[in-house]
């Protein structure tokens, strides 16, 4: 089974809450951009039955290049983690 697009994301939410394909776009575009803000600012960002994003610091650490085995140093870096939701680990069981 092949994964659902974008634009099928957005046909399926449109026909299901009866809401314009573009709103639903604007929704899910402001959504995002809310979410990127939030973990900026406060370190994580809640999505309700879904999971939470979370700003995570990581360490500096000593890598290989995969090509000549040679040792690199990968400086420390923030990024950004998904955990799921316990309500999303449950319907999937």
């Amino acid at each position: 089974m092949a994964k659902m697009t974008k634009s099928q994301l957005l046909a399926a939410l449109a026909e299901k809450t009866s809401v314009s394909k573009k709103d639903v776009d604007a929704i899910l575009g402001e959504m995002a951009k809310m979410a990127y803000s939030e973990v900026k600012k406060a370190g994580e960002f809640v999505v309700p039955g879904f999971g939470k994003l979370v700003k995570v610091q990581r360490k500096a650490r000593i890598g290989r290049n995969p090509a000549t085995g040679a040792e690199i140093k990968i400086p420390a870096k923030t990024v950004v983690k998904f955990r799921v939701a316990k309500a999303a680990k449950d319907a999937l069981a």
